[in-house]
């Protein structure tokens, strides 16, 4: 179901333009959930609902047709996942930003949606206040995933200790780099640690996300949280 509201880009007389306003999509299938996201999202000035549904492969058909700023994705659907319908449609348009809403805590399924290219990751506990800026945030093209979440994942057990084909394509120095990156290091603090300049960090890392296939620094952090072992 697509919502009918969207944003004007002007106030109520017409005559003054407003800010742009932060178009949000939302896709869950309990209908209650919907209605309360909503009411909470556009009694804020600066956020607009231009659509919703209920159902993964609706919300995959059109989402990129409605392109909003942010997809708010429930994490578990009937029909699929909000994490698949990330993926999907960040694959269709990269400036689509996601924000996986679930009721479960789950590193497999956070370590997915960063895979995913979801910006963000929040439970459904969250605090209205904090779901707010949490949107605002990833349409800032700003990641919520914490660094330590990625440190942390380095301690899990690995049931497949065979060297990972993914990281054949690094160089040892885009290994030492990708290792720094899931500790949460900054590019200046890995050129501090490896005693190279800032810009060649950057360089670095450009370069390896190319190998990898990967858009976001997060997405290597887990990564390599995941793989370095």
């Amino acid at each position: 179901m697509v919502g009918d509201r969207e944003a004007t880009g002007a106030n109520a007389g017409g005559s003054v333009p407003d800010q742009p306003r932060i178009r949000v999509f939302l896709l869950d299938d309990h209908e209650i959930v919907r209605r309360g996201l909503r009411d909470l999202l556009e009694a804020e000035d600066d956020l607009v609902v231009v659509g919703e549904s209920d159902s993964a492969s609706e919300a995959e058909r059109i989402i990129p047709v409605l392109r909003p700023d942010v997809a708010v994705l429930d994490a578990r659907l009937p029909d699929g996942s909000g994490i698949d319908v990330c993926r999907t449609i960040r694959s269709k348009d990269p400036s689509i930003q996601a924000l996986i809403l679930t009721s479960y805590d789950d590193e497999q399924a956070l370590f997915a949606a960063i895979m995913a290219g979801a910006a963000g990751y929040v439970l459904k506990q969250v605090r209205s206040h904090d779901l707010v800026e949490a949107i605002r945030t990833v349409a800032r093209g700003q990641s919520l995933i914490d660094p330590a979440v990625t440190a942390n994942m380095l301690d899990r057990p690995q049931s497949e200790p065979e060297k990972p084909n993914e990281l054949a394509s690094l160089t040892d120095r885009e290994k030492d780099i990708l290792a720094l990156i899931a500790e949460g290091l900054t590019n200046r603090q890995i050129g501090q640690r490896l005693f190279i300049a800032e810009k060649t960090v950057k360089n670095y890392v450009s370069s390896l996300l190319g190998k990898l296939g990967l858009e976001r620094r997060t997405q290597a952090a887990v990564l390599a949280a995941k793989l370095l072992q």
